[in-house]
């Protein structure tokens, strides 16, 4: 979840490379992080015994993390999310199978039980907005579609948990009267699609604009298609050339924006393109200019998924790494001001931030020079968040922290910043930065170990 500082001429992969963020280390080869206990472990001291038992007057045994089957276990999860719009659910990987399934599983009750009618992630806008095509009309191959979408910075997400998500969705949608939308939340992409419905619309709405949007987009239509190649042929442009290019995509927005332009969605494709264009203006080796770029995304995706859920009237699953979807960050030197909370700012209590932990297992993550390998973390080592949540007596669980609190003994642990994994999409990281759950989030799903994501196979 933390970007890179990718300096040109590598792609900035994007820099903004998107809280799959932070590449390092050697592919095809298995280390492990937080490394395992050598022996038994320590046994629980009376304090963190009280804490043991407090959480598990509130936990919720969880049947699987599969989705599928019988949701008669996540009853009380659907009850912790009603007076939300917006639930974040956060993964504390951007690499690991069950934190995906588990997040399926969980959307599939929101939308079967509880109306929820869209799955807004950390991907592009105009990748989404493919996807979301697929899923209402099932034109396409959905596995080249993730494979021509989730290039990039975003190609740890082009795996089967999510094909089987995205899947789901297009089943659930032949039938229902409430189909289910994909949302993009980020701007690293813009597609030539893009341009053309914002021209198009101008054509038909607006046509004494058409040619001032010609010359403002003309730049960023002459780019090269397919995403990593336009991504990386974009931020190979000198410096000057971005700004210029950023300087007509803002120019462009407030021409629609003062012509008293009534398409809310042609609004936002030109608000979108002009966020983009911006953040290709970023210097990532300055670290002031990284972080207030990190800054500015965070807030961004946070109003997308609030513009999204004003515009559409539906309640919403916000997808992202853990260290976006919490109320506060473990890595503020790199993200001052999460998504999370500016979700609480902008909604108040319309927004839950459901995180998800995990005492053992691997992940996927790729190295500065892009290749992807599989990684291990834990078991979780003592005085850590997850250490204690493992006691647990059940294997894999939810908890309500909000209720949990109750507890004087669970309201000072939850109020303490500790390891927590937090692990990013790169390797080598450091991924047990210190944080209070109990200030990140209303929910916690603990699951004992995880495998490393499938990716899509690729075609001979």
């Amino acid at each position: 979840m933390a970007h890179t500082s990718i300096q040109r001429p590598v792609t900035k992969a994007l820099s903004l490379t998107l809280a799959l963020t932070a590449f390092l280390g050697a592919a095809a080869t298995t280390a492990t992080a937080a490394g395992p206990q050598a022996g038994p472990a320590p046994a629980l001291s009376a304090s963190d015994h009280g804490v043991v038992t407090g959480l598990e007057r509130y936990a919720h045994r969880l049947r699987t993390a599969e989705p599928g089957g019988s949701g008669n276990d996540l009853a009380a999860f659907a009850s912790m999310t009603r007076g939300a719009n917006i639930v974040g659910l956060g993964e504390a990987s951007h690499g690991s199978k069950e934190l995906f399934t588990v997040k399926d599983r969980l959307f599939r009750q929101l939308v079967t039980r509880e109306g929820f009618s869209a799955f807004a992630m950390e991907i592009s806008w105009s990748a989404a907005t493919r996807i979301d095509a697929y899923v209402h009309t099932g034109e396409g191959d959905l596995r080249q579609i993730l494979r021509e979408e989730f290039q990039d910075g975003y190609s740890l997400l082009n795996t089967e948990e999510f094909l089987n998500l995205f899947s789901w969705v297009r089943e659930h949608n032949r039938t229902s009267a409430r189909p289910v939308r994909i949302v993009g939340l980020d701007f690293s992409d813009a597609a030539p699609e893009q341009y053309e419905h914002i021209l198009g619309w101008a054509e038909g709405h607006e046509p004494a604009l058409v040619p001032e949007l010609r010359r403002h987009y003309a730049a960023l239509r002459a780019l090269p298609t397919g995403v990593a190649t336009r991504m990386a042929a974009y931020n190979a442009l000198p410096l000057g050339e971005r700004k210029a290019i950023a300087k007509d995509a803002a120019a462009a927005y407030r021409l629609l924006s003062e012509a008293g332009t009534r398409d809310p969605w042609v609004l936002q494709e030109a608000r979108v393109i002009s966020h983009m264009a911006t953040e290709y203006t970023v210097d990532w080796s300055d670290p002031a200019q990284a972080k207030a770029a990190s800054r500015h995304r965070d807030r961004t995706m946070a109003e997308t998924a609030v513009w999204w859920q004003r515009q559409t009237g539906g309640r919403l699953v916000v997808s992202a790494h853990n260290g976006h979807s919490a109320y506060e960050s473990a890595v503020p030197e790199s993200y001052p001001v999460t998504m999370g909370a500016d979700l609480r700012e902008l909604v108040g209590r319309e927004y839950l931030a459901v995180g998800t932990s995990l005492n053992s297992g691997d992940y996927r993550a790729k190295t500065a020079t892009g290749e992807a390998g599989t990684y291990s973390v834990g078991p979780a080592a003592p005085g850590s968040n997850e250490y204690t949540l493992d006691k647990v007596r059940y294997r894999d669980f939810y908890v309500d922290l909000r209720a949990a609190r109750r507890d004087p003994a669970v309201a000072g642990w939850l109020d303490t910043a500790r390891p927590t994994f937090v692990i990013p999409g790169r390797y080598p990281n450091q991924p047990t930065p210190p944080l209070a759950l109990g200030r990140a989030f209303d929910v916690m799903v603990h699951l004992h170990t995880v495998r490393a994501s499938v990716p899509v196979a690729q075609p001979e």
